[in-house]
């Protein structure tokens, strides 16, 4: 499975709406709901998933799905 697959049913269930398909260029905006509540949940569901972790500094940079797509893969890849 890839990142945006994993992803995909990530935001799915967080969100509660099967017709999610996440884009690099998405953003909060672009999801109803998608407020600070929910993105604590969608970061640690994230992390939970991928068994990452991610830095304060690593979450303040991420712009959109593809700063975040970045991020674990890099994690995940060790670089």
């Amino acid at each position: 499975m890839t990142t945006v697959e994993a992803l995909n049913q990530i935001f799915q269930m967080v969100f509660d709406d099967e017709t999610i398909q996440v884009t690099r260029d998405m953003t909060a905006n672009d999801v109803d709901g998608w407020d600070s509540l929910s993105h604590v949940n969608l970061i640690t569901t994230i992390e939970a998933k991928f068994n990452i972790r991610f830095s304060q500094k690593e979450l303040l940079k991420q712009r959109n799905v593809g700063n975040l797509i970045d991020d674990i893969d890099r994690k995940l890849t060790g670089n």
